[in-house]
C-alpha cells in the first residue's frame, strides 16, 4: 500500500486565509496523512479541523502550542489509516496505525523540535521511548530545528555539537533520512 504523507512546518494556522491555502493544498496532494509542524496554536478544535481537512473521514491529534510557539498537528484519512494507540510527548505527536485495507501496523511521529541545544537531548529521549514502547516500523517526519550536515543550512560551513548528536541520534534508531522535496532549505 502507497500512503501519501506530507509534512510540513506551517508557521502558524490562526489565520483563516492562512488555513483555506492549507486546505487546497491538502485537496490538491491527495493526502492520506498530514502532519503540521508549528502551528501556533494552544488549542485546535473540530471548527480547525474542518477548515483544514473538511469534516468528513478524518481523525485527528495535536500537541499545542505553549503561547505562540511550536505546536503539531496530525490528521488522516480514516478509511486509509485507523488508529491503534496515541502519544503526545513535550515535543512530538505519536499515533500507531494499522492500514484498512492490509492490516499492516506502523508508527507515524511528527515532531516540532526545540530550538535550545540543552532540550534536545529531552526530544532524542522522547523519541527513542517511542521506538521502543510501540517496536513497529516507523516513519518520523516534521521539524527537528536542527539538520544533519552544514550543506542542509544556508550559510553553514562547519559542523555542530547538535549536529554530531542529531546524526547519533538517526544511527542508534536505524532511522533512514530521507531527501527534501521543495528545495534545498526547505
Amino acid at each position: 500500500m502507497n500512503l501519501r504523507i506530507v509534512s510540513w512546518n506551517v508557521r502558524g494556522l490562526n489565520e483563516q486565509e492562512k488555513r483555506l491555502r492549507v486546505s487546497n493544498l491538502i485537496c490538491k496532494w491527495k493526502v492520506d496523512i498530514v502532519c503540521l509542524q508549528e502551528t501556533k496554536m494552544e488549542v485546535i478544535n473540530m471548527g480547525v479541523i474542518c477548515s483544514l481537512w473538511g469534516g468528513h473521514h478524518m481523525d485527528w491529534l495535536y500537541l499545542g502550542s505553549v503561547s505562540a510557539s511550536g505546536g503539531v498537528l496530525l490528521m488522516w484519512d480514516n478509511r486509509v489509516v485507523e488508529k491503534v494507540e496515541e502519544a503526545v510527548g513535550r515535543f512530538s505527536v505519536s499515533c500507531k496505525f494499522k492500514n484498512v485495507v492490509d492490516q499492516f501496523v506502523w508508527a507515524f511521529s511528527g515532531v516540532y523540535g526545540p530550538n535550545c541545544d540543552s532540550d534536545r537531548c529531552l526530544l532524542w529521549e522522547e523519541l527513542s521511548g517511542i521506538c521502543s514502547w510501540w517496536e513497529v516500523p516507523w516513519c518520523v517526519g516534521g521539524d527537528f530545528n536542527v539538520v544533519q550536515f552544514p550543506s542542509e543550512r544556508s550559510g553553514s560551513t562547519y559542523f555542530t555539537s547538535a549536529m554530531h548528536r542529531f546524526s547519533a541520534f538517526i544511527s542508534e534508531l536505524s532511522l533512514i533520512d530521507l531527501p527534501l522535496v521543495g528545495g534545498n532549505f526547505t
